[in-house]
């Protein structure tokens, strides 16, 4: 079996209700636009029909409700899809296998408490957040609620990365969609630089943030799921370390962590979502280590309604020079373990 743990929906109610609350120029930007297979369920299922072994587990797409609702409207929408995710996994069972909350981070009482609906009412395996929360870093002290609330669920917390830009309601596309009417290249580079290098650039600065912060010494069991095999963290973690001794021999300063700098990265879960670059999948393998990578394949995004990255990331997981073991631990087992699947 394959379970693949980081893809995104859009489910058609949420979309609705999504559309009712948001300006015309941000409903015309939705990636639903542009990719049926995020609310069309039959073009979804002929994708995945391509490997019946694979099961889905459902995360709500890009944008983060906070950063095009005001608090009262995310925290309707969020529930309304957090429902919809709930009702297609009973609804197919033989294609969902689970689903990740999505949260309305501009409330945060009403956040917390939407977890606990979403896990203990629901059966949903987690959370998803974003690396940017109207414009605040992960490290910041009002989301560590949310981290000692995920730890006691003892589940983990999906991190999909989002554009550095944005620190208030999103009232024109522009602000955080990469979809807008290209006039020649420079407006291709303008969306290939935000899609190709911020937002995955972001990844990387959230898993610093949060390091620095103490979090994983203050729930020693909290589990972060990073998109993109933790971006450019498995490439440059010996520039990190260069620079965490640098300055711990010049600066001299205590950081108030149990252990060194480098150490926490490893703390964190990557998935598999590099899109057919096998020497980059090896580069987070041998980082990592089997057990904290998961299949990951950022469906339906990419060509071919979305069937390209799901050849191109299953192709690159079947190509690593890993045993069989580990290989099985990637596709499903590491899944079943982290989100307590029973199938």
């Amino acid at each position: 079996m394959k379970i693949d743990i980081f893809c995104h929906v859009t489910p058609p109610k949420y979309l609705r209700a999504l559309e009712r609350k948001v300006t015309s120029e941000v409903a015309k930007s939705l990636p639903s636009r542009n990719l049926p297979a995020l609310s069309d369920f039959e073009v979804r299922f002929r994708i995945m029909d391509h490997y019946p072994d694979m099961r889905q587990v459902l995360t709500i797409t890009n944008p983060p409700v906070e950063s095009i609702l005001e608090p009262k409207d995310a925290i309707e929408v969020s529930k309304i899809g957090n429902d919809e995710l709930a009702e297609l996994v009973l609804k197919y069972p033989d294609r969902f296998v689970g689903g990740v909350a999505c949260l309305p981070m501009n409330d945060m009482d009403a956040a917390l408490e939407e977890v606990d609906r979403a896990i203990e009412e629901l059966g949903l395996n987690g959370v998803q957040i974003f690396t940017n929360i109207m414009g605040k870093q992960l490290d910041s002290p009002e989301f560590m609620p949310l981290y000692e609330k995920m730890a006691q669920h003892d589940l983990p917390i999906w991190i999909h990365p989002f554009f550095k830009s944005i620190g208030a309601v999103a009232k024109d596309k522009d602000q955080f969609s990469g979809y807008r009417v290209f006039t020649g290249k420079e407006d291709h580079a303008w969306a290939m630089d935000r899609a190709a290098f911020e937002m995955p650039g972001s990844s990387s600065t959230a898993m610093t943030r949060l390091v620095y912060s103490g979090v994983f010494d203050k729930y020693p069991n909290i589990k972060f799921i990073t998109h993109h095999c933790g971006s450019s963290v498995p490439y440059f973690i010996k520039r990190i370390e260069m620079h965490y001794l640098m300055f711990k021999e010049v600066e001299k300063v205590d950081l108030g962590l149990k252990r060194p700098v480098p150490e926490y990265y490893r703390m964190f879960y990557g998935d598999t979502a590099l899109h057919g670059n096998v020497p980059a999948l090896m580069c987070g393998y041998h980082y990592f280590g089997a057990e904290h990578i998961l299949f990951g394949t950022d469906m339906p995004f990419g060509s071919e309604s979305g069937l390209w990255p799901v050849r191109q990331t299953v192709d690159s997981v079947e190509k690593m020079e890993i045993t069989d073991e580990e290989r099985k631990k990637i596709f499903e087992d590491n899944a079943r373990r982290l989100l307590r699947l029973s199938l």
